[in-house]
């Protein structure tokens, strides 16, 4: 997708599965997986899409999914899978490597957004694009070093603080434009200062949803995430944004749907429902 001067592309870095009843929360069974249907250990699969943004001299990773860190055990309970495409191998489709990725925006430290910042070299952990900057707020880095007991299992150290041992690392302190035309919203319902990339030319815009609205089926307002920390305010904001995306037009982008990769919103009884449904952009 092109958009002002840059080319827009959603990665591929790998499957896994979460627990269907922890992705939506209060939702009842009978509804949700009738849309996402579970494995017999009651998983439903996931994408971890991630982006790539070219331009301006540029070449801008959002977010680089779970990373290739993991035991058998761990990669047994996610049910990891890279046979539709690791990021590396997605980046060398497009014709990069890693050395040519210049900057990193995390939208937060959670394992499956932040997993592939590091890469295990030999027994060092370093970062995986050797020359690129890493952005991340500074309110979600202070909470990655002493998390909640309810979210201690979704940050990983090893994926983040090589990044400022190595010092590549930039905190960000609130919503702004991080480059021309790529601005920075702000949301706290799912964790502190997740940070979500929006970009726009005047005429279109896409925004990069995250774990405000993972999948399609969490468009309407109930259906929060159990690992968000503030299910209110994420409904707050849901509403806030996802009003603004239908009045301007937006496209959504959704990071961990596994057959949508992007949408638009038409209105509905209560609130909005997916209209435009788009396996790539």
């Amino acid at each position: 997708m092109k958009i002002g001067e840059y080319d827009v592309v959603s990665l591929e870095t790998g499957r896994f599965s979460l627990d269907g009843g922890a992705m939506f929360g209060v939702v009842p069974w009978v509804f949700w997986s009738k849309m996402n249907p579970p494995d017999e250990r009651q998983r439903i699969e996931l994408a971890a899409r991630c982006w790539l943004v070219r331009g301006l001299g540029r070449n801008i990773l959002v977010d680089d999914g779970n990373g290739t860190k993991w035991s058998d055990k761990m990669k047994d309970i996610y049910k990891l899978d890279v046979t539709t495409g690791d990021l590396l191998t997605s980046l060398k489709n497009v014709g990069l490597a890693p050395a040519d990725i210049t900057d990193v925006i995390l939208t937060h430290l959670h394992f499956d957004h932040a997993g592939g910042s590091t890469t295990l070299v030999g027994d060092r952990l370093v970062p995986t694009f050797p020359n690129a900057r890493y952005y991340v707020q500074k309110r979600q880095w202070e909470l990655s070093q002493n998390p909640t007991e309810k979210d201690r299992g979704s940050f990983m150290r090893d994926d983040y603080e090589p990044l400022k041992n190595h010092g590549v690392l930039e905190l960000l302190d609130g919503e702004c434009e991080i480059f021309p035309g790529i601005e920075l919203l702000v949301c706290n319902g799912h964790t502190n200062a997740q940070q979500l990339p929006k970009i726009s030319d005047g005429q279109t815009t896409v925004l990069f949803c995250c774990d405000l609205i993972p999948t399609a089926s969490h468009v309407p307002w109930p259906y929060v995430m159990a690992y968000d920390v503030r299910p209110l305010v994420t409904i707050e904001e849901k509403k806030r944004i996802l009003s603004r995306a239908y009045e301007e037009r937006w496209v959504l982008f959704l990071e961990h749907d596994p057959a949508i990769a992007a949408i638009t919103l038409k209105p509905a009884e209560r609130g909005f429902a997916v209209d435009q449904r788009m396996k790539s952009i």
